[in-house]
């Protein structure tokens, strides 16, 4: 059963391509029979804007969003009767006002927004994942030590899952997108970090995505590589998947690479986002259900 719970569109997201629908008509063409719609959550400082967003105002950008949950619950409410859309978001953490103006939106917009993607993209208000240059300006930023990156990353995750209980956990391991060779264990005190932000996930129940998205940025892997996904799989945590898809033509990419990772892993179930009527830990209705093993079936997938 192809699912992802995680994807953009050039309509609401400048560094994606297509509309929204475009993205939505080729998750029905692929069969995916649950598709996420979670555009990012607007930034508040126009430092925060990246180059393609330069000719909008903060006001437009908060505007953009808006229009996106609009279409999407448009697009929801169509007769389709073959996928199941969910409409959520893409966290950031750049600075604190971030956290203060997304519960802000929570409360403005309620049962609108389903389900979150809890993120970091930023570390010392720096992103780490637009380019080398760019990530490497976040290492200096904090005196070229890898571990205090790294430290600042889980713990800007940590209060994310802590404040927001999302229920997807996205990417992971971002951090060392252009560091993969980097082993979380030869740092001790990140490694413990790590372990806690699993158990809290695992605790409120959360889901791992594993996403696709990595294969296209060159990785062997999924996000999270391998010693990510043991320690979830030690810990009790679930999986789901994601394309991260940013357009059309990404919808389901590298999708056929997962079912070879996923067993050489040990995963043997994954979970999918279901509306219900009982809330979950954080108050919204959405519950994970458990898929059986036809996923494992390479011709299952998109």
């Amino acid at each position: 059963m192809p699912h992802s719970h995680h994807s953009h569109s050039g309509q609401f997201c400048k560094h994606a391509v297509g509309t929204l629908e475009e993205v939505v008509q080729e998750a029905i063409q692929q069969r995916f029979q649950v598709f996420g719609l979670t555009e990012h959550v607007p930034r508040y400082r126009k430092v925060d804007l990246y180059p393609e967003e330069s000719e909008l105002t903060l006001d437009a950008l908060s505007d953009q969003f808006d229009k996106f949950l609009e279409e999407a619950h448009r697009l929801k409410s169509l007769d389709a009767p073959t996928i199941s859309l969910l409409v959520g978001l893409e966290t950031e953490y750049i600075t604190d006002i971030d956290l203060v103006n997304l519960e802000r939106i929570i409360e403005r917009l309620g049962g609108r927004i389903e389900y979150l993607v809890g993120s970091i993209h930023h570390v010392n208000g720096i992103p780490i994942d637009f380019d080398l240059a760019t990530y490497q300006r976040a290492l200096a930023s904090v005196e070229s030590r890898q571990e205090t990156l790294l430290l600042a990353y889980f713990d800007a995750q940590y209060e994310v899952m802590q404040r927001f209980k999302p229920e997807i956990i996205g990417h992971f391991d971002l951090c060392r997108l252009f560091t993969l060779s980097l082993r979380f264990s030869d740092y001790p005190i990140v490694y413990e970090k790590i372990q806690r932000n699993i158990r809290y996930a695992v605790e409120y129940g959360a889901l791992f995505e594993v996403n696709a998205a990595a294969y296209r940025k060159e990785w062997s892997t999924a996000y999270p590589a391998e010693d990510v996904v043991e320690i979830i799989i030690r810990l009790g945590g679930r999986f789901t998947l994601s394309d991260d898809s940013h357009g059309p033509q990404a919808v389901g990419l590298d999708y056929h690479r997962l079912p070879l990772y996923l067993k050489a892993m040990g995963i043997s179930e994954l979970w999918y986002l279901q509306k219900t009527t009982t809330p979950n830990a954080a108050g919204r209705t959405i519950i994970a259900v458990r898929l059986d093993g036809e996923w494992l079936d390479q011709k299952s997938l998109a």
